[in-house]
Parts: structure tokens; sequence; C-alpha cells
């Protein structure tokens, strides 16, 4: 799984975690206040694949292959950071297995922006006569996106003109609705 692949999911789970935040606020006020059940012992919380290389005792390059699992997010420095599983299998270059990881680590985690849509036009067909001049125009689909970075100075700005009254959430914020989503998952 690419850097980029990776950081669209992440992307996807806040995009869910604030559609299900907002509904669990809103049953959670309609509902009478007792205290949270536990969830259970097994969990439907989605893995990622973890890949990497490092140098082994004969001097190659070894491979490791894994998973990492959330179990929380937290908030350090105004940075977002996610706890959770790592398991995998060390392999050296001769392909002998080495050894199995399977420990709890902390990594900071992200949350990419790829586009911001600023305009999805469609105009049907079209037929004009200007005094004897026929113009026939079929369907046209007109998509203009911004593309946010360093350098883009356009695509930034139109982002942040689309985005005016999207509230960008602090790590706190960010941390909160995806452990109200790790809980989400882990009473499926």
């Amino acid at each position: 799984m690419t850097h980029r692949q990776r950081l669209s999911m992440i992307v996807v789970t806040v995009l869910a975690a604030l559609g299900l935040a907002t509904i669990g606020a809103n049953a959670a006020g309609a509902a009478p206040s007792t205290p949270a059940a536990a969830p259970p012992a097994t969990t439907a919380v989605p893995s990622t694949p973890i890949t990497g290389t490092f140098t082994d005792a004969a001097g190659g390059t070894g491979t490791f292959a894994g998973s990492f699992t959330p179990s929380k997010f937290v908030a350090r420095g105004g940075s977002l950071l996610a706890t959770g599983t790592l398991t995998g299998t060390l392999t050296d270059s001769t392909g002998g297995a080495v050894g199995t990881v399977s420990q709890t680590v902390s990594a900071p985690a992200a949350v990419a922006q790829a586009t911001c849509r600023v305009l999805d036009l469609t105009l049907g067909p079209l037929h004009l006569d200007l005094l004897g001049l026929v113009v026939d125009l079929n369907q046209v689909h007109l998509v203009i996106n911004a593309v946010p970075g360093p350098g883009n100075l356009l695509g930034n700005l139109l982002c942040a003109i689309v985005g005016l009254l999207d509230g960008n959430p602090s790590a706190g914020t960010l941390a909160a609705i995806l452990n109200f989503l790790l809980a989400l998952l882990g009473q499926l």
C-alpha cells in the first residue's frame, strides 16, 4: 500500500467518523444517560499493511511484512498520534525468518487533502442558430479541482476559499472522533 493510499484511507475514515459523530451526538442527546458498556474482546477494527526493509546480520537487505491495528488516538503537542499493535515477520536476505514482532507502538497520523472540488458543472446539449451559423454542442461536463500543496498558490487559495465554512478540527477533536469510530467498530 502506497503512502498516498494510506493517507486516502485515513481521510475516508475521518470523514466517516465526522458523519458518525454527528449521528451519535444526536442519538446520545435523546437517550437516557447510562454508563457505556465496555467493547467486546473481538474487534472489527481494520488493520493497515506495513512493509519495510532492514540491513540483516550478513549485510544484506531483509524485509518486514506485517500490519498495524490502531487501538486509540491521542493529541500531543498539537499533533495527532495513533497508538496500536504492530505485528509482523522479519525475513533476512536469504529468505529465512529472523523473528516476529507483536508490540504496541505510537506513530504520527496525518489527514491529507488531495484535492478540493471547486466546480462541477454539467451542460446539456445545445443548439444555436446565429444568423445562419449553426452551432451544435453535445453534453459538456466541466470539473475543476484545486490541488493544495507547496508551490500551488492558486490551489491553496481556492481550497481555502472553498473550505471557509468547514471547521478545521484540532488534533484533540480528531483524536476524540477517531476514538469514537474505533469504539463503534469494536462493537461490530
